[in-house]
């Protein structure tokens, strides 16, 4: 991947990372935020729900400490006189008093006097706490009625819940001894519950709850508020229980989330307008990279391709910058500049030790191939000093002399007859040693000339018929006695089917020559007896064409795993550097792949013998079967 797409990718990355911790910020954060205030909101406004209907008690139970602190009401308990009854207790004094039931109650729980009344029609109202002659008896306040002590709270009855406040009936100057206890009720209707709204400031509904019947004695669970967060609105409820301590009522409050949903459209803005900032700082870098960094990169990497491509060292950047990109390129050009003469340098010194490298290889092939021709020279050398030349040259001079007995002249003669013999024998000996040593010299001239003909530029090498089982008699007339010696050669039948081949002759003569000559001094003198190298050949299908499989096995010393590649470097030899210059291989190596062929060799280790394998491409990938033999 290139870095334009790297670097655009990772900026990219970059804002989608960015942009996700800003959801996860405003999902996690802003918004739970939002929520606890709308939460607090509506913790507040129940609070203002509880202080409103408070007040509303307080300014009830205000009304009747009036009522029960009153000089003429303390007189009425005593007197029960009538005209007290119709100057107070009305329907008026009812509705002006705001209240739904007003009761005069004595110490003993008798109802005095009482009336329930509804408000918006002034007819009576069926209230079963004053239905009957006197409250309940298990009605809680009668403790304080007694104690002459003031009370509010709410009651449960068959018209609703009661807002109810009791005060001690005084006699006008807050002194006593209580005579009873004025009661008032308001029912918590819907109007009641619409002012307590106002003043909260909040719409308020109510569910009564009869969730338990009263123990008298026990008191029941407090219940805490209830916070309910919907899709739209936040409901809080506060739950209330009557004067018995049983569960009465839940008032509750629905208030809009105003709050969320300004801060959703809030957070939604600051999205849209970070999404579009985003994009256009990102617009904005991947121009400004571009233009300043990936640009200028791109044209120093297709500079270095091309230089690399087309081998072109005359080509320069020239970027006249002075920031990093400028040091880069100026410092490119003056390394190519480097490299150009480095090159040139280096083609000369490579030239020079091509040649020094051919000549090596080819001086080498040269000297296998003397090392014969050199011991043929010298044992010919020998027969030729150990012929009785001499003394036939002694017997003719002495039969040309008169003086000689006959019988003296008879053992001459007969001497000259079995020396003459001899001579034609060492004459016919030595003809047949020129022979093989005018083949060994046509060979080093062949590898002369070979190597003359290699060192054009232009130049192909030479196809010549050849049948292989012939190639591998040349080659070893071309290989020491020596080495011959310690060697059973084998030919593979496949040698004589393979017929007649169009190839390099002589390669592939001076190849098996040192295949030969490697594979005997690799000959232990524990196996000097079983020595044997088996040659076989295949004719295979190659990426140009048919090619020559050559294989020469023996079973000789083998060769280690770390040394198979080795054996073909360059004065690489497991041998004596003293008998050994490591170039035979290498050498092979080196002509094979000018042919577009090549050499490697296996082993299954020491002692175990090893294989060398030559592959050699065909003219023209022409087969065996299409070149007709001589």
């Amino acid at each position: 991947m290139k870095i334009r797409p790297k670097i655009g990718a990772l900026l990219v990355g970059l804002f989608i990372a960015l942009g996700a911790v800003q959801w996860a910020v405003q999902h996690y954060v802003l918004l739970p935020s939002f929520g606890a205030l709308e939460r607090d909101e509506a913790r507040t406004a129940i609070r203002r729900i509880d202080y409103a209907l408070t007040l509303t008690l307080d300014q009830l139970q205000t009304e009747t400490s009036d009522w029960g602190n009153w000089g003429d009401a303390y007189k009425y308990v005593a007197d029960r006189n009538s005209e007290f009854v119709d100057a107070n207790l009305t329907t008026i004094a009812l509705k002006q008093l705001n209240v739904n039931v007003l009761a005069i109650v004595d110490l003993n729980g008798h109802l005095i006097w009482s009336r329930a009344m509804a408000q918006d029609t002034g007819l009576p109202l069926p209230l079963d706490l004053v239905s009957g002659s006197q409250l309940p008896a298990d009605f809680p306040w009668r403790a304080q009625l007694r104690e002459g002590r003031p009370a509010k709270g709410l009651l449960n009855t068959n018209q609703g819940v009661l807002m109810a406040a009791a005060w001690p009936v005084l006699d006008g100057l807050g002194g006593g001894p209580s005579r009873g206890m004025v009661l008032m009720g308001q029912l918590l209707n819907p109007a009641a519950l619409g002012h307590i709204g106002t003043q909260a400031q909040a719409k308020v509904s109510m569910q009564e709850n009869h969730l338990a019947t009263a123990v008298p004695g026990v008191a029941a669970e407090p219940v805490s508020d209830q916070l309910a967060t919907l899709d739209k609105t936040i409901a809080a409820s506060r739950s209330y229980t009557d004067i018995y301590g049983r569960p009465l009522m839940t008032l509750r409050i629905d208030l809009p989330r105003t709050v969320s949903q300004q801060g959703h459209r809030a957070i939604n803005y600051a999205g849209a307008y970070l999404i579009g900032s985003a994009a256009i700082v990102l617009a904005v870098l991947l121009i400004v990279l571009n233009r300043m960094i990936l640009a200028p990169l791109t044209r120093v990497t297709q500079h270095a391709v091309r230089i690399g491509n087309a081998d072109d060292l005359t080509a320069r950047l020239n970027i006249k910058r002075r920031d990093e990109i400028g040091v880069l390129a100026s410092q490119f050009d003056q390394m190519v500049d480097q490299l150009a003469s480095s090159r040139s340098a280096l083609l000369d010194q490579s030239f020079l030790s091509g040649v020094a490298e051919q000549a090596r290889g080819v001086l080498h092939n040269i000297g296998n191939a003397m090392t014969p021709l050199g011991v043929r020279l010298q044992t010919l050398q020998a027969r030729l000093r150990a012929a009785p030349t001499e003394d036939v040259e002694l017997a003719v001079t002495e039969l040309g002399k008169e003086s000689s007995d006959q019988a003296r002249r008879t053992d001459l003669i007969e001497f000259l007859r079995l020396a003459s013999g001899e001579l034609s024998a060492e004459i016919r000996q030595a003809d047949n040693e020129l022979s093989v040593m005018q083949r060994q010299t046509a060979v080093v001239q062949s590898a002369l000339t070979e190597q003359m003909r290699s060192s054009k530029s232009d130049s192909e090498p030479v196809l010549e018929a050849v049948r292989l089982p012939d190639l591998v008699a040349q080659s070893l007339e071309i290989v020491p006695d020596a080495c011959r010696q310690r060697l059973k050669i084998e030919l593979d039948p496949s040698l004589q089917a393979a017929g007649a081949l169009r190839a390099p002759r002589m390669v592939l003569r001076l190849v098996l020559q040192n295949l030969i000559i490697n594979a005997a001094e690799a000959i232990t003198a524990d196996q000097a007896d079983a020595a044997t190298l088996h040659i076989g050949a295949e004719i295979t299908a190659g990426e140009h064409g048919s090619q020559l499989y050559l294989y020469c096995r023996d079973n000789a010393g083998g060769i280690t795993p770390e040394n198979l590649e080795r054996i073909f470097e360059k004065r690489f030899s497991t041998k004596s550097a003293k008998t050994n210059s490591g170039m035979g291989l290498h050498w092979c190596a080196n002509a094979l792949g000018a042919l577009r062929g090549r050499i490697w060799a296996t082993s299954d280790g020491p002692g175990k013998g090893a294989t060398l394998h030559v592959i050699v491409p065909l003219a023209g990938g022409e087969s065996a079967a299409m070149i007709q033999a001589a």
